[in-house]
């Protein structure tokens, strides 16, 4: 009984959400201050972290009107792959604090709505789990590990697990300068201290699924490896590699014989090298402005990655997509699909999975009002021509 009204109560306050900003207030809600910075902030005076969303209302669409609308498609394939919308979950790690579903949900949900979910090696969930949980609906990422042995034997267990997708970041040669974290204190595993307890006696429901299942280390690394970490700056940064150039990405594609994705570009130039190195999609992306305070917005980036790489890889973009309309915009300007983690994590820490899928259903639900006022009947129509730059 407990159960049901625990889900019940999950499933009404996602119901009522109408808005990623609203899934995102009651997130803020539910989880601890901590926690909740932890998936909300970004690096620095966090510049980048709100440029990813300005650069994107600046944007003006041109529409086009007398067009027939009754019917709006928006499906379209990702390296050769239907999907029913062109979103996929972006990797974010430790969504296990959010909610004990953690990463398994946000599978489950995306494979709901015929798409895919990236799962971050960071991730709270083992991929073992997630995969059985959205089978043949998810891919892998990857970061540049100083420890090939570490990855080559993560990327057998990937294999194993059903994957066939990796998505290799390339944008994290250290870890960036996460101001919120530094001043919360956030530690992998948490600290218990006084603040820590009386932010759990003020969340209870988040306490309460905490201490049943908690998710506080990373599903995906070695055990010794979670036992020693002390806290999430140092840990990655034990393993990040500052030295790894464009011949580590030719290592992974040497040892990886199914589809390749670089996630982390911003410049055509290292979109080009990306494609020359075989991968076959690129994800112009910044961390969600995560990593390095000050770059462009990925949409301002986007054209020019777009043009460089041509029909020789498909395009995703990544960062701040909150709305219907900045699919609509970014597939304008060349994105075959973009990727949300931001907006998908703040319906998991409102409602669990529940909530995950109403974050999904609010973007698919406004992608589908947007291209019909646009006067675009086919997500797959749209080009440069539908947006224009004030």
């Amino acid at each position: 009984m407990r159960a049901w009204l625990r889900a019940e109560s999950q499933a009404g306050l996602s119901a009522r959400a109408g808005t990623i900003r609203e899934l995102r207030a009651a997130a803020a809600r539910r989880v601890p201050d901590v926690v909740f910075d932890y998936v909300d902030g970004g690096a620095g005076d966090e510049v980048t972290l709100r440029r990813n969303e300005t650069a994107l209302r600046r944007l003006e669409f041109r529409p086009r009107v007398l067009a027939d609308v009754s019917k709006v498609a928006t499906s379209t394939k990702v390296l050769a792959e239907p999907v029913e919308l062109p979103l996929i979950s972006a990797p974010m790690g430790l969504m296990g604090l959010l909610h004990p579903a953690g990463e398994a949900a946000v599978a489950r949900a995306m494979a709901m709505a015929g798409s895919f979910s990236i799962l971050s090696v960071m991730a709270s969930c083992p991929v073992e789990e997630v995969t059985q949980a959205a089978p043949g609906r998810v891919w892998f990422q990857m970061y540049l590990w100083r420890d090939r042995g570490m990855v080559r034997d993560m990327l057998a267990r990937v294999k194993a697990a059903g994957v066939s997708v990796l998505v290799v970041t390339v944008d994290v040669p250290c870890s960036g300068n996460r101001d919120r974290d530094r001043r919360n204190g956030f530690t992998v595993p948490p600290r218990v201290t006084a603040r820590a307890l009386a932010e759990g006696a003020a969340h209870p429901r988040w306490s309460y699924g905490f201490v049943r299942n908690p998710r506080i280390s990373w599903g995906n690394l070695p055990g010794e490896a979670k036992a020693t970490a002390a806290s999430l700056s140092s840990r990655t940064n034990q393993q990040f590699d500052p030295a790894a150039t464009w011949a580590d990405l030719s290592w992974f594609r040497d040892n990886w014989d199914g589809r390749l994705v670089i996630k982390g570009v911003l410049d055509p130039r290292d979109a080009r090298e990306a494609v020359r190195r075989g991968a076959e999609a690129v994800v112009v992306s910044n961390h969600g402005g995560r990593q390095l305070d000050g770059a462009p917005a990925t949409i301002s980036a986007l054209p020019a990655v777009a043009d460089a790489v041509g029909g020789e890889a498909e395009i995703y973009l990544d960062g701040g997509i909150r709305r219907g309309a900045d699919l609509v915009k970014a597939l304008a300007l060349g994105a075959r699909a973009c990727l949300a983690g931001r907006a998908l994590a703040y319906g998991l820490g409102a409602a669990g999975e529940p909530g995950v899928r109403r974050a999904v259903d609010i973007l698919h639900s406004e992608l589908r009002t947007a291209l019909a006022l646009a006067g675009c009947a086919n997500v797959n129509e749209l080009d440069p021509s539908w947006v224009h730059s004030p």
